[in-house]
This record gives C-alpha cells, sequence and structure tokens, in this order.
C-alpha cells in the first residue's frame, strides 16, 4: 500500500496535502477547508473528490499522518 497522504511540500514538509489513501482507494484533495499548527504538527480539514471530508493530523515527532472521517 502507498503512503497515507500524498502532499506538496515546499519550504517545509506537508505544507498542501494533494491526495489520501483510505479503505484502498486514493482520493484526491479538492480543497483545504481549513488548517492549523498545533504542537504535535500540522492538521487539515479537507475535501476529496468524491466529497467525503477529513481531519488530517500530521505528527512530527512520530514523522506519521493520522487520518479521521468526519
Amino acid at each position: 500500500m502507498g503512503e497515507l497522504v500524498e502532499c506538496h511540500s515546499g519550504f517545509t514538509y506537508a505544507d498542501k496535502p494533494v491526495a489520501l489513501r483510505w479503505e484502498n482507494r486514493r482520493l484526491e484533495i479538492t480543497r483545504i477547508t481549513t488548517h492549523w499548527r498545533s504542537p504535535q504538527g500540522r492538521h487539515f480539514q479537507v475535501r476529496t473528490s468524491n466529497g467525503q471530508e477529513f481531519e488530517l493530523s500530521y505528527r512530527e515527532a512520530d514523522n506519521e499522518w493520522q487520518i479521521k472521517e468526519l
């Protein structure tokens, strides 16, 4: 299986998520609704091409993505 989250990385890693893997399917991200930073890392609320919404969290210390369906 590929990475959980594909992202565009500019100056830093995980600047902008572009796709995610959910239930063995690759879903393109069409909209980033909001994003924020916490002491643990970067967070994004996104909408995919099929209309699903997710919260993506990148835990920098663990170099790990977490995906939560909303």
